[in-house]
This record gives C-alpha cells, structure tokens and sequence, in this order.
C-alpha cells in the first residue's frame, strides 16, 4: 500500500515546494492509497504552495436550436439530453472524467470553488487565483497561476487532459467557442469555451528538455513550467496553425478551426 511518506518523497524530487500548481491525475496505477485520494492532496499541499484542480461539469450543458456560425456544435440535436441537463450548483460533483482527486478536494473544508457552470474550479490556498474567473475569462486562473511562476503537475496523464494548454491557444490567438449551460433557473451563455484537446499529446516531445519526471512504483508524475508550457504551444501554432488538432473527421470543434486556417 503507498503512504504518505512515499508520496511526499516523490513529490518532492519534483522541487516545487513554492510553486502553486494545476493538477490533472488518475490514481488508479498508483495502486492501493491509504488513506486514498486524501492523502494525494495532503501531499502535494505538503510540497507545492497550494493547488488548484479542474471541477468541471458537463451535465449542466445544453444545445439551442440556433447559435453563432461555426461554432464547432451542430445546432438543434441532444434536445433528449438537454431534458437531462442539471443547473449547476456549488456541490455538484465534477464530470467522473476528472477523476477521484477533484472530487475529495472539495470535501476538504478549506477547499474553495469557482462558479462557472461548466469550467469550474476548485484549490486549496489558491482564492487569488480561483477569484479572477468570470464567465467570460473562464481559463483565468490558469493565467494567474502562471503569473506566480505556476507549474502543471500530471500524475499518470498525458498532455490530452492538459487543460493550460487550452489557455496556451488562446493566447496563441486560436479560435474559442461559445457553449450554454443552466444555472439559477435560467440558460447561460459561456463565451471562451476551448476547443478538443485529444491530439495535445503531440506537444510532448517539444518539452522534454524542461519536464520534470519521478517515478513510483509503476505510476509517472510529470511537471512543466506554466510559462514554458505557453512558449512551446505558442510557437508551435505560430509555426503551423493546425498544431495540436486532433486527426478525427468527425471533430466538430478541430473542422472548424480548418474553416479557419485552410
């Protein structure tokens, strides 16, 4: 069974004890946790300067019957799954794709979260950060976080749940998209909704050099520089405007960048 001790020793080769950091994981190849998802979070606040996680919620997004042009959506289907669409609240539990760690961070009591109904975040000593999200800027915190020398940490993930690569593209000037969602009785509109993000993996072999790697038991924890995680990204896009697009044909969000780009 891994303990505490183990993963705050591994967190610690990672040498980011005042760094805040972005954290994107799937526990399950660590294998049996005592303690279980609890003591991933007590560790990383062990040795980092407070974390954020993403608390995403898609259960709350519906469809309307018309919208902006290429807007990467087909309008005026999933009306079946719009009737099973929930508002969002404080403590909705984050989509299951999040995995276990965001969903034991917000039981924590010192836990805060942000209230985007579909790109939610949440962290622990990070309420500067978390508080520059508004509808409109729904990636902010990843931006204040790179302000502060931010770093993200992905723990036996690759790029392809990377969220701060989607702020990356935004600043690299790649189109955004505009999603809707319930909330309070009524239907949001989001603007800054990012696009796919199944072929960022690809970014991988450009921040080798500048990746940090610890290794426990079978399970690989990976940190990258906020910053040079933004300069990699943007340049990459700026060499070639379909960097990072996934190969899918039936890629809403990506065919309609190539609109775009092509």
């Amino acid at each position: 069974m891994l303990r505490f001790a183990e993963l705050k020793s591994a967190f610690n080769e990672l040498k980011l004890t005042n760094k805040p950091v972005i954290v994107h994981s799937s526990l399950k190849k660590f294998g049996p946790i005592e303690d279980g998802a609890e003591t991933v979070i007590q560790a990383l606040l062990d040795t980092t300067n407070g974390l954020i996680v993403p608390t995403f919620t898609y259960l709350t997004m519906v469809t309307p019957e018309v919208g902006p042009p290429n807007n990467g959506i087909t309008y005026g289907k999933d009306l079946d799954l719009n009737k099973m669409a929930v508002p969002f609240h404080k403590d909705l539990q984050p989509d299951k794709m999040m995995g276990s760690l965001p969903r034991v961070l917000l039981d924590q009591d010192d836990s805060i979260r942000t209230f985007h109904p579909i790109l939610s975040f949440g962290g622990i000593g990070m309420d500067y950060a978390l508080y520059t999200q508004t509808l409109y800027e729904p990636l902010a915190p990843i931006s204040a976080l790179a302000e502060q020398d931010g770093w993200v940490i992905l723990i036996n993930v690759d790029h392809s749940v990377n969220t701060s690569i989607h702020y990356a593209e935004k600043l690299a000037g790649r189109k955004q998209f505009t999603r809707w969602a319930m909330v309070d009785g009524r239907i949001a509109q989001c603007p800054g909704f990012p696009g796919d993000s199944s072929g960022f993996s690809t970014i991988e072999e450009y921040l080798q050099a500048d990746t940090r790697f610890v290794q426990v038991n079978n399970a690989v924890i990976r940190a990258i520089s906020l910053r040079r995680l933004f300069d990699a990204v943007q340049d990459l896009i700026n060499k070639d405007p379909l960097a990072l697009l996934c190969q899918r044909t039936d890629c809403e969000r990506c065919n309609a960048i190539r609109i775009i780009e092509t």
